[in-house]
């Protein structure tokens, strides 16, 4: 990727938009437009880093994106199904109100619910708490948090008093002992994996243990691998334990002076043996005594975990075991040691300060006390916060599909691709009466079901306050205005706030005197001054913190009371003394409890759903750049080689992957990533880029029409980590393949005007797959590939055939009279090749442009390289047209794509590796110096490495 250079106009200091990291990024603009981004120097989180999904941020806000992806004005669908068409701003916000306030009168405040995101800004997220639960009078406000970080917090709670990460990120530097437990942090976090390689390379007595069923980059780079059974989490940090007590590694003192309760965990880990749990988890004996001993022996020990642990039926748990193994070595609260969660999103850390989910209430308050809700009264003038828990995000849809919820209100996030058992957040979607969609894009599946779509601003455009996982409160700013009749989140909740208010006014008699709205703000910061008078005297208190201090001191953590200084507390419990009645921490003697749905002989498979390295959640920013397909180009599951060998594949064959509620069709692959009896799906391919059905037959979903609904009974966090699955061959002979270089703004049209056709395939899968040209700014001449397959049991009718294959063409590009053409009716045989000239000479610029292909399509493994790599097909001619699956000899693939900014693929690498020489480190810098791999995120790090590691040097070399 080229890095251009602008005459920036101007530069704002922001945050970016993804995970929990929480890095400062750079946005250069010139004339309301957002041209460039780059890492912020200054920052504490990244120090001017950034990933590939970062670095790309400003091609996401070009306006050729921003035009076919946004949601740019109010829109009213006056039918389910029907097209939204535009509203006013004033209009829709009545109608909103009017139809909210109209389900609380007839049914009650319980029969609406609100569902928010992580990625809202913590001053949207206390509105919306303020809305829903001081004027509304219901605690049905939940969050896509609920996926993502609910056992987290509920461990941090049971153990240690409160939901506070008690480390920060200089940790990895002084930790001895870094323990990965239920986390890709290569892929998931990959600038706080930046860190670690750099604390590993500064101190080489550090030792890194993983423990991940699957063997990810980040388990490549661990000097101790633990690939343990999905489920056996809790069973792992028990024999450890046991193994810490019978060689007494742990630390007896700090036991007796700051914690209780480790006479009960002592009875429940003595079944825990060395052999029982090997035999659990399914790893050698002696790996499991090495891992207890760095980690009781070998400190300062540093644990890093994330959704392995958090999507489980039994999350709580399964962190609260993990905290006893820091409480029972007294690491915590020290340079180098501590349990620390890593948050998804950026802005979950936020949304749990200001309470905004269904059993909390503002600055760490809990809804189920009593003191508590009376608190957060008086601060709001209500009379009373309503007791009766809330719905969590499960439950919310399962009660809307069941009509208890009438109306549904949802705010930057996609529950129609994200949440687990689809079929069941559909129908809830499609009974409710009354559903609102406050989004900032267009094109996400949950915008189908919408009777209101409002657009917010989004990255780039909004204003506020996100906090990161080490609790570090970062100023997000607007580079540019919004982008068409966007309004800023927190501004719309106040708006149908102060609506409702006039709607519902014997709520408002109800107010405390001297409150005349719970709605008084102009400014983010009003709202943040509120939220901050909010944490005074709590856990998180961060009373000596303001606007102004972020920007002349930077990004702080909390907390950091009034009179405390300029700068936040690094580490928590430093002097043993936790949040709780006591001042004590509490052990947690949980059992060890498998998986809820266990494979059986019907469903033999467990399936496992992770991140992808260069994407993000539902992919409506991340999914508009062909680029950030380089490094995984399509949906497939990954199956062990002996499954596939037992089920007679090869890589590419579509298979039915099917669970108890729901079934995909798509490719499999070969993976030795996970053990035989277990396969892997990215949580991001939804029904935008994926074919899928419920069990009974309708509706596409995507990946979670297999996820299951299950959930913590503490967190209500769902298992969407595990679910019992059965794969099978699939025959599908009438297949189409599209392919072409399209302009940035048509490749987008096209790929929703495809999406369209989806229905009447048994499969289909519609990617972006690269981005070329002088459009690094993000101007309309970027070019970008879209990659089209779809396949049936049979062709389609031949009235029909004939005008798809004209449409598809037409959108393709394949309809000039130069292309060439193939056609064979009787065999339902099509195919169009066309090829331009670029210029370079005679003859010599010849490239393959765009392709169609139907009915016998295995030639396009050849041909497809041909396109996406831009080479030359002058000399292949009417081969191009052949059936054959046999590329010409003179074809080859540049290979599979590591590096995505500078896009260098693996045979490049491998084929310069033999002449470096040295240690890995000197290996890496000689690759580094001669491709530039590795030079711009860094993201490719952990995959180098490993070519590293597998490539012996040539012997001139040596």
């Amino acid at each position: 990727m080229s890095i251009p250079i602008h005459p920036v106009s101007q530069q704002t200091r922001s945050t970016c938009p993804y995970c929990g990291t929480g890095c400062g990024v750079l946005i250069g603009s010139v004339g309301g437009q957002i041209v460039s981004v780059q890492g912020d120097p200054e920052h504490p989180a990244n120090f001017g880093r950034l990933c590939t999904k970062g670095s790309t941020l400003h091609l996401t806000a070009a306006a050729s994106v921003t035009q076919q992806t946004r949601l740019l004005r109010p829109l009213h669908r006056a039918q389910r199904g029907g097209e939204a068409q535009p509203i006013a701003w004033d209009a829709a916000m009545a109608m909103a109100a009017e139809r909210f306030a109209d389900v609380i009168r007839r049914h009650g405040p319980q029969a609406v619910g609100f569902y928010g995101s992580g990625q809202l800004l913590t001053e949207d997220y206390y509105v919306l708490n303020k809305l829903v639960k001081g004027l509304v009078g219901t605690n049905n406000l939940d969050t896509n948090s609920r996926l993502c970080m609910s056992s987290a917090v509920a461990g941090y709670k049971a153990t240690l008093g409160s939901d506070a990460p008690p480390a920060c990120y200089e940790d990895f530097d002084h930790a001895e002992t870094l323990f990965i437990v239920g986390a890709n942090t290569a892929w998931a976090h990959p600038i706080l994996f930046r860190r670690i390689e750099d604390a590993r390379a500064a101190r080489p007595s550090q030792k890194l243990i993983v423990a991940d069923p699957r063997r990810t980059e980040t388990a490549d780079m661990a000097d101790l691998y633990l690939p343990i059974r999905p489920g056996s989490d809790v069973a792992l940090f028990h024999g450890l334990l046991h193994i810490m007590l019978a060689e007494n590694l742990v630390d007896h003192g700090y036991i007796a002076r700051h914690t209780q309760g480790f006479e009960a965990l002592q009875a429940v880990v003595a079944a825990h043996t060395p052999a029982a749990v090997a035999e659990t988890c399914g790893i050698p004996v002696a790996d499991l005594l090495q891992a207890a001993r760095w980690m009781g022996g070998h400190t300062p020990t540093l644990s890093l975990y994330c959704q392995g642990l958090n999507q489980s039926s039994r999350g709580t748990d399964k962190n609260a075991a993990l905290i006893n193994l820091h409480l029972a070595t007294g690491q915590i609260g020290k340079p180098g040691a501590g349990p620390f969660s890593l948050t998804g999103q950026p802005n979950a850390m936020g949304g749990r300060e200001v309470g905004g989910m269904a059993n909390l209430l503002s600055a760490h308050r809990d809804l189920g006390n009593a003191q508590h809700r009376e608190e957060v009264a008086a601060l709001w003038g209500v009379p009373e916060v309503p007791a009766q828990p809330g719905l969590t995000a499960v439950e919310m849809f399962e009660a809307a599909a069941r009509g208890e919820l009438k109306a549904l209100w949802i705010a930057c996030t996609n529950p129609a691709q994200s949440m687990p058992d689809q079929a069941t957040v559909r129908r809830a979607l499609e009974r409710a009466e009354f559903v609102v969609v406050q989004e900032a894009f267009a094109t996400t599946a949950t915008c189908d079901y919408a009777d209101l779509l409002l657009p917010a601003t989004t990255w780039g455009e909004k204003d506020g306050t996100v906090t990161n996982s080490e609790r570090r409160i970062s100023r997000v700013r607007p580079a540019v205005p919004p982008a068409g009749e966007a309004r800023h989140d927190w501004a719309i909740f106040t708006e149908l706030g102060r609506r409702l208010e006039a709607l519902l006014p014997e709520r408002v008699a109800a107010y405390r005197p001297g409150v005349g709205t719970l709605f008084p703000y102009a400014a983010p910061e009003s709202v943040w001054l509120e939220h901050r008078e909010s944490t005074r005297g709590r856990d998180l208190d961060i009373t000596g913190l303001s606007y102004a201090l972020l920007d002349t001191a930077g990004p702080q953590q909390w907390p950091l009371p009034e009179g405390g200084g300029s700068h936040g507390q690094q580490r928590l419990y430093a002097d043993g003394r936790f949040p709780t009645a006591d001042g004590r921490a509490k052990f947690a003697a949980v059992a060890f409890v498998p998986p809820k749905e266990a494979a059986d002989a019907e469903y033999p498979f467990s399936l496992n759903t992770g991140r992808l390295r260069d994407q993000w959640h539902g992919m409506s920013r991340t999914g508009t750049l062909g680029r950030l397909f380089g490094h995984v180009s399509e949906p497939a599951v990954d199956v062990h080689p002996d499954d596939m060998q037992r089920l007679g594949l090869t890589d590419g064959d579509l298979v039915r992957v099917r669970s108890r509620r729901g079934e995909v069709l798509i490719p499999a692959l070969t993976s030795g990533a996970q053990m035989p009896g277990q396969v892997h799906i990215a949580m991001h391919w939804g029904s935008e880029f994926l074919s899928g059905r419920d069990a009974g037959g309708e509706r596409l979903q995507g990946v979670n029409a297999l996820t299951q609904p299950a959930f913590c009974p503490t967190s209500k966090q769902p298992e969407l980590k595990h679910a019992a699955v059965a794969i099978e061959p699939v025959a599908l002979p009438w297949q189409l393949v599209a392919m072409a270089w399209l302009p940035a703004g048509k490749a987008l049209v096209v790929r929703e005007a495809v999406a369209a056709l989806a229905r009447d395939f048994a499969f289909f899968s519609c990617v972006p797959f690269g981005d070329e040209g002088s459009g690094d700014d993000g101007s309309a001449d970027r070019q970008v590939g879209v990659l089209l397959r779809m396949a049936s049991a049979k062709a389609p009718e031949a009235e029909r055939i004939a005008p798809l294959i004209a449409q598809l063409e037409g959108w393709f590009g394949v309809q000039a009279s130069d292309t060439l053409r193939y056609d064979d009716a009787a065999r339902h045989q099509h195919r169009a090749m066309r090829v331009a000239g670029t210029g370079e000479g005679e003859g010599e610029g010849e490239r393959l442009q765009a392709f169609l292909m139907v009915g016998q399509v295995a030639s396009q493994a050849w041909v497809r390289p041909l396109l996406q790599e831009r080479q030359p097909v002058q000399a292949l001619g009417t081969r191009l047209l052949s059936p054959s699956a046999q590329p010409p000899g003179d074809v080859v693939s540049r290979g599979k794509q590591v590096c995505t900014c500078f896009n260098v693929s693996e045979p490049q690498i491998m084929a310069f590796l033999p002449q470096c020489s040295g240690t890995e480190g000197e290996r890496l810098g000689q690759l580094q110096g001669a491709l530039k791999c590795g030079t711009n995120c860094g993201s490719c790090v952990p995959a180098l490495r490993k070519l590293i590691r597998e490539t012996p040097m040539a012997i001139e070399a040596l």
